[in-house]
């Protein structure tokens, strides 16, 4: 069976990647700078955790020998310290170049690329979602014809263990009986992890996806304050949840950027302000009929 190379593999959709591509019999290396930290994750029989600065060519170059797919998963929303862009072109554009020139080396013929919804390296209204877009691009015209890449644009991802929906959910058990919502208004269509998943796994022997850059979405478009409110609902909460203006939601952003953790910044502000929608239907080359959000989120959310 084939061996896979997967960089963020630690992370949320990583992990539920790796132990379907484990259940399927694949061979998994998940590259990491802290692989100590992920070792439970190595019950999984035939993964492997291997210590890798992926910002370092030889020793990704080194990872990748012998591999028949690398999958790209590496991706920050907010930088450390930082407000000029280079924090997320480091992670996105950087890295993807890195991969590209791992993989020309080791002649790794099939790599899959995690991109955003969204995701334009001129048009896009956020440093998130231009270098997104510009690490995208970057896969695609310079893999050439030996390298055959599939790119996923994805709206919010929701499933167990998220940070999307487990983020509000920890907001509503600390707020004081009352949540302001910054960009309250926003819009997404919540894809199921494991559609995501899914459909990665069947794209890497499916030639019909070689090129292909596929948006994903669930099958509804909800407000973000819908979205919270219905958090709220499942967790019988009684918080009041209050939307803030475009005007005020920007100096919310601008305020807590500067907090531990940035659990809100410009960028991300910026990123609300276009909607995280699909115009068309779940991608037919996958045969998915997209999972609703009203399905899965009640088994995790209490």
């Amino acid at each position: 069976m084939k061996t896979i190379v997967i960089l963020g593999g630690t992370g949320f959709v990583g992990q539920h990647l790796c132990r379907s591509l484990v259940k399927q019999g694949y061979t998994v290396r998940v590259l990491s700078r802290n692989p100590e930290k992920f070792k439970a994750m190595t019950v999984l029989p035939t993964l492997f955790i291997k210590k890798v600065d992926v910002y370092q060519q030889s020793e990704l170059n080194a990872a990748c020998k012998n591999a028949d797919v690398v999958i790209n998963l590496i991706g920050i929303l907010n930088e450390e310290g930082l407000h000029n862009g280079s924090g997320f072109r480091k992670a996105h554009v950087m890295v993807a170049q890195k991969v590209i020139q791992a993989c020309m080396h080791n002649q790794v013929p099939r790599l899959l690329h995690m991109s955003a919804l969204n995701a334009d390296s001129t048009k896009g209204s956020s440093h998130y979602l231009r270098t997104k877009g510009e690490a995208e691009s970057y896969a695609h015209k310079h893999a050439m014809n030996n390298i055959y890449v599939t790119s996923f644009r994805p709206s919010v991802i929701f499933g167990p263990n998220d940070s999307f929906l487990n983020r509000f959910a920890h907001l509503l058990d600390i707020a004081p009986g009352l949540l302001l919502l910054p960009a309250s208004d926003s819009l997404y269509a919540p894809v199921y992890v494991g559609d995501v998943v899914t459909a990665m796994i069947s794209s890497i022997d499916n030639a019909k996806t070689y090129g292909g850059r596929y948006n994903l979405c669930g099958p509804k478009v909800y407000t973000l304050k819908q979205l919270v409110t219905y958090v709220a609902h499942l967790k019988q909460s009684h918080c009041k949840i209050i939307g803030l203006t475009p005007s005020l939601s920007k100096i919310m952003a601008t305020v807590m950027e500067f907090l531990p953790g940035k659990p809100f910044s410009r960028d991300n502000y910026l990123s609300t302000r276009l909607p995280s929608v699909c115009d068309a239907v779940f991608p037919e080359v996958f045969k998915i009929t997209p999972t609703s959000l009203e399905s899965i989120a009640p088994t995790y959310i209490r």
